[in-house]
């Protein structure tokens, strides 16, 4: 029988949990058939032409990242770790956007050394030092001025622009830092970013946010007498986190954004300016379940606790700061056979709710409150699903240093590979001499 027969006669789940009982637990099982199908569709969804880019903050996951590549996507990074995972899974430099505030001096360098020539830039003060850097090995990076418009996004899980903020650059200062850049010869100034949200709450709140992003690019356009060769509108593609559903849809989005551009941009199907487009969560999420295994379960105080093996350690790591979101567990495979004083302890309704909690040594290591969950025993094995964005990068892991979950990479029903991540202490030489130590 082959796999994807068997994966077929079992279904999904059942096949899953049984293909992570081959391997240490807890397990993240990524299915990549799922990442390629929602490439597929969001693109089926953008005003073509346009670009997608994926962004590696939702799961830098090499065989993630790769497939992303081979379903057409560029890829967005923040950070020289992503840039290794982005060139490690076939990236070219030509084909990665630089994002994100704070980049150092030794970043760029590094960024610029491994062909990257695209920058959202946050700051005048930020496209000098990206000049003054190019010069040293005769670059000339694209730029991108990111821009934090003059409202706050109507929805959203993070609002991310029209307030104070770290990201972009306020509307009434868009003036100075184009002429900063103006001033810096090794600039090519290519065009605008706007992110002003993520995991919009519907259809018709990132259709909003989206048109005011356009309408804002307009207008700093007119204003400056501006052409942009590239305008980046960012996102806001939502999607289901550790709870069960399925992605949005968004079959009005591509209409009402191509009239705009048609009337704003009129020459943007023929790449003036080139349309691109960010995601993270919306392509990855429901790639993605985590397999726990239930190591205990008790009672104190009226409340229930079901104890995992895999906390904010693996999961969720913002839990820890009280920041909790909704849960689903669902139980997987043949429960195991307990003893008397398990059954003791779990007697009671077949579906209750209980504090589903992890092995760390805090209180902080809580991944949901009064969670339904089915009458659980030690040994049983549930499965938390849509974690394939913001799952285990996310989580605590050095703490407490427990071993990382397996991650399981599965296509077609086949594993394509098996690993753990480890943190491991390296080495650090001093970057200069100290006169004043000797």
């Amino acid at each position: 029988m082959t796999a994807s027969k068997r994966m077929a006669d079992l279904g999904a789940a059942a096949w899953e949990d049984q293909l992570a009982q081959c391997y240490p637990g807890p397990v993240y099982v990524y299915d990549l058939d799922r990442v390629t199908a929602a490439v597929e569709d969001l693109r089926a969804t953008l005003p073509a032409p346009s670009l997608l880019y994926y962004s590696l903050k939702a799961n830098p996951h090499d065989d993630v990242v790769r497939a992303l590549r081979i379903a057409g996507c560029r890829a967005e990074i923040s950070s020289v770790g992503e840039l290794a995972c982005a060139l490690g899974a076939g990236f070219r430099g030509a084909e990665i956007l630089y994002t994100g505030p704070g980049k150092t001096d030794g970043e760029i360098a590094h960024a610029l050394r491994h062909g990257v020539l695209d920058f959202s830039v946050e700051s005048a003060h930020e496209l000098r030092r990206l000049d003054r850097i190019a010069a040293v090995d005769d670059r000339r990076p694209r730029v991108l001025l990111r821009v934090n418009g003059a409202r706050a996004a109507p929805a959203g899980g993070l609002h991310m622009t029209g307030t104070p903020s770290q990201f972009g650059i306020d509307l009434e200062l868009l003036g100075p830092a184009l002429a900063a850049a103006a001033r810096c010869p090794r600039i090519d100034l290519a065009g605008l970013h706007l992110f002003s949200m993520t995991n919009a709450v519907d259809e018709p709140s990132l259709i909003q946010e989206l048109r005011r992003s356009i309408a804002t690019a307009a207008e700093v356009c007119d204003q400056y007498g501006f052409a942009p060769r590239m305008l980046d509108l960012g996102g806001g593609f939502a999607a289901p986190y550790t709870q069960s559903g399925r992605r949005p849809g968004y079959p009005g989005l591509a209409q009402v954004l191509r009239q705009d551009l048609d009337q704003l941009f009129p020459e943007w199907r023929t790449g003036a300016p080139v349309i691109t487009f960010e995601s993270g969560r919306h392509l990855v999420a429901d790639c993605g379940t985590l397999i726990c295994t239930v190591t205990e379960v008790k009672n104190s105080k009226g409340k229930q606790f079901v104890v995992l093996d895999a906390g904010v350690n693996a999961l969720g790591g913002l839990s820890g700061t009280g920041r909790l979101l909704p849960l689903s567990v669902e139980p997987v495979g043949i429960p195991r056979a307990a003893d008397a004083s398990d059954a003791a302890q779990v007697s009671g309704p077949a579906v209750t709710s209980a504090r589903i909690v992890g092995p760390l040594c805090t209180p902080a290591d809580l991944l949901g409150r009064e969670v339904p969950v089915p009458r659980l025993r030690p040994g049983d094995r549930i499965a938390i699903p849509n974690v394939g964005a913001y799952g285990l990068t996310t989580g605590l892991l050095g703490f407490l240093s427990r071993p990382a979950p397996t991650e399981l990479v599965v296509r077609g029903g086949s594993v394509v590979s098996a690993s753990r991540l480890e943190l491991k202490r390296v080495p650090v030489e001093r970057e200069w001499e100290d006169d004043a130590m000797g």
